[in-house]
């Protein structure tokens, strides 16, 4: 008698071609992308977390959000993160959470998070271009404009 074993199946589907995704050549680009396909209605109600996903162009393959939290954090959990990121099979994320108090100011959590996300990155040759964060009011702070990363 055969042991019983479950199925593991990897998968990424594209359901828009690489011709037209959007090419990100800024933390403004991507800062439009990210307030475009956040939901306004929670952006100052609690803390979320998501990554921009992207190919060797800088063209965004998706957005995926990790997390969602309170009101002044949300947890990010780096074997889910690196789980879509592999499956996406991405080599550059940028990173993007919200304050909804609407400080821009990085805290020392973001600072700890970030450093600690680029280092596995490394390990896999992954990029991370940047980390963004967004505010109610449609403004953000880039780590990478500001020498952060």
């Amino acid at each position: 008698m055969k042991s019983k074993v479950n199925e593991i199946k990897v998968s990424y589907r594209e359901r828009i071609t690489s011709d037209f995704w959007h090419k990100i050549q800024s933390s403004t680009d991507a800062a439009e992308l990210v307030y475009e396909h956040w939901d306004v209605n929670t952006i100052g109600l609690q803390e979320s977390f998501k990554v921009i996903l992207l190919n060797n162009s800088n063209k965004v393959k998706g957005i995926y959000q990790l997390s969602q939290g309170g009101i002044t954090g949300t947890t990010v959990d780096m074997r889910i993160l690196f789980a879509v990121v592999l499956k996406t099979l991405a080599v550059a994320l940028i990173l993007v959470h919200n304050h909804p108090s609407g400080t821009l100011k990085p805290s020392g959590v973001d600072k700890d998070l970030t450093a600690k996300i680029k280092r596995a990155a490394e390990l896999f040759d992954i990029k991370i271009l940047d980390h963004l964060i967004i505010v109610p009011n449609g403004d953000y702070y880039s780590f990478a404009d500001n020498e952060l990363l």
